[in-house]
């Protein structure tokens, strides 16, 4: 951690300023609000990895206070649970290190907390915070049933023919009670592994990054545990009521957390290879479609690992994990 002197405080603080504008940004525009929610996690992450967890401290601290007085406490309590307390923890995480000599490595070199297991902390904290955000709305039936009355509304001002019969409506309720989560959580896991790995190359091109530049191809995997995890949120999706819902949060975030370490794991094996840029254009064009996305989550949940980053020991009192 660095000393706490006031130049770590005041650069903290400042990156807390950009988040929570950033985050006040996103409600006043809700067509940009996901990039927006997703970028206020930038600041954060880049001065906890290059200033340390004081600075990161602060910025959590700033932002959330500027959000109390800008909106109300709750929303400062719901800013800081899905954007700035993921970003501080995995900046922490992305700074532990310890010999490598301790885990069977040389003893001239440093071992950073392997990449897969920040992503395993990341999707859990995305899960928990959706779980906890949707307890603060009253996520439900009772919800979804007014969202997608709103939804029949707009589409009837558009066509006075549109109807859907009573079946079809209860159907598609169904469907949206379950399928939001998971696709809440999934791409809340995305685009702040996004802002993580756009955080890392800002550090590393300043010069601040102690940890190795990593090559996200051959170390963006999750670990073997996450197996678990996501097998126990498949069996608690087939529960009816508020333990479903919780285990298609659970599918949503580590399914993403799969899904990007199968795209890792494409780039990968197709490297060297001359077709390799028109077959994955033609991959991320497939996204569209249910079955590519499937196989490339398969190919994700079959290549499981954790990839440890070794330096020079140049700095002993690194961190340990």
């Amino acid at each position: 951690m660095k000393n706490l002197n006031g130049k770590v405080l005041t650069t903290g603080m400042l990156a807390g300023l950009t988040a929570a504008v950033l985050v006040l940004a996103a409600n006043a525009q809700p067509s940009f609000s996901s990039v927006l929610y997703a970028a206020s996690a930038l600041p954060v992450l880049i001065v906890g990895l290059g200033w340390g967890n004081v600075a990161a401290i602060a910025a959590i601290a700033t932002a959330g206070f500027l959000g109390a007085i800008a909106v109300s406490p709750l929303f400062a309590l719901a800013m800081a649970i899905s954007t700035l307390l993921p970003a501080g923890w995995i900046s922490h995480l992305a700074s532990l290190a310890r010999p490598a000599s301790e885990i069977g490595g040389p003893d001239d070199l440093i071992a950073w907390y392997p990449l897969s297991d920040i992503l395993l902390h990341l999707c859990a904290l995305v899960a928990l915070a959706v779980v906890f955000l949707g307890m603060m709305i009253g996520y439900g039936p009772e919800l979804v049933a007014r969202m997608f009355e709103t939804i029949i509304t707009a589409a009837s001002a558009q066509d006075p023919n549109f109807a859907l019969a009573t079946a079809d409506r209860a159907q598609v309720e169904g469907i949206m009670l379950v399928m939001l989560p998971v696709v809440q959580g999934g791409m809340w896991v995305v685009m702040l592994t996004g802002a993580y790995y756009i955080a890392t190359r800002i550090v590393a091109a300043s010069g601040l990054s102690k940890r190795p530049r990593e090559d996200m191809p051959s170390a963006l995997r999750m670990s073997r545990n996450s197996l678990f995890v996501f097998l126990g949120g498949i069996l608690m999706a087939f529960v009816s009521g508020p333990i479903g819902l919780v285990g298609a949060t659970v599918c949503g975030t580590y399914g993403a957390g799969f899904l990007m370490a199968g795209f890792a794991s494409l780039h990968a094996r197709t490297r060297g290879r001359d077709w390799r840029v028109p077959a994955l254009v033609l991959v991320y064009l497939s996204v569209l479609f249910a079955l590519p996305v499937f196989l490339i989550l398969i190919l994700g949940l079959a290549d499981t690992r954790r990839t440890v980053a070794l330096t020079p020991d140049r700095e002993p009192g690194a961190g340990e994990t």
